[in-house]
């Protein structure tokens, strides 16, 4: 349970735009929803297995909470951390996460929403797939890099991405005033012919978390950055933004 919790909370709530996400599960999958208070990013995450505790549909609001009760010390060892149910239309369901410490002298309660409130409150709009120009793998070198520009040009939120001579490059700023690019990927394959422009502190986030990373890039105005923790994919779909 707790090796799950972590995940969750690593992969959505330390990226700092994400506080509130959604669950759903049934006997043969698991699923997550969340998205940026700003609307910049949706994530959309399945976990490997189905996971029997999450069977139903209920939301985990204020991640940060949950992310300070699995890093106390208090439930750092031999905690018990169960699903709380309660019966509603004659079945049960999961309302909530109960923490005890080894010694039962600390304990604690963390409410899910119902269904009823987390679909009202979290509506996405489902993504229905585009067609990818560009995949590739980042490589730690290229992240660092990106960082690099990022802190050259703290005042641009945006970059361009574009592909030049076989590279994928990333553009900050214009000609206009300061200004610079660099090869992301070298020697890629396929063309992007649109300037799209991306959330640049979003991107970095997304890009730091640790798994398995593929990123992709489409003319049609979105990106998605797909992360592989071992346990759960987790999908980070980008809206094109404007200046």
């Amino acid at each position: 349970m707790k090796d799950y919790l972590n995940d969750i909370v690593q992969h959505t709530h330390s990226l700092g735009f994400i506080d509130l996400i959604k669950v759903q599960g049934s006997d043969t999958e698991t699923s997550i929803e969340g998205l940026a208070e700003d609307r910049s990013v949706i994530v959309q995450a399945k976990f490997k297995n189905p996971y029997a505790e999450f069977i139903g549909t209920f939301g985990m609001p204020n991640l940060n909470k949950l992310a300070i009760l699995l890093g106390i010390q208090e439930y750092k060892d031999d905690a018990k951390i169960t699903i709380s149910k309660q019966e509603r239309n004659g079945s049960e369901v999961p309302v909530g996460l109960y923490f005890e410490n080894v010694r039962g002298d600390f304990k604690n309660d963390y409410r899910f929403m119902t269904s009823e409130v987390i679909n009202d409150k979290l509506k996405i709009v489902k993504f229905k797939g585009v067609k990818w120009n560009v995949e590739i793998k980042p490589t730690v070198a290229s992240v660092q890099r990106l960082k690099m520009q990022a802190q050259v040009h703290s005042e641009e939120t945006t970059f361009v991405a574009k592909t030049e001579d076989g590279n994928l490059k990333f553009y900050f700023g214009d000609h206009s005033t300061h200004a610079g690019n660099f090869v992301f990927a070298p020697d890629i394959t396929g063309d992007l012919k649109h300037g799209w422009q991306w959330p640049v502190q979003q991107v970095i986030s997304i890009l730091s978390l640790p798994g398995d990373i593929t990123m992709r890039f489409s003319d049609e105005g979105a990106s998605m950055i797909t992360v592989d923790s071992g346990m759960i994919t987790y999908d980070y779909i980008l809206p094109a933004q404007s200046k």
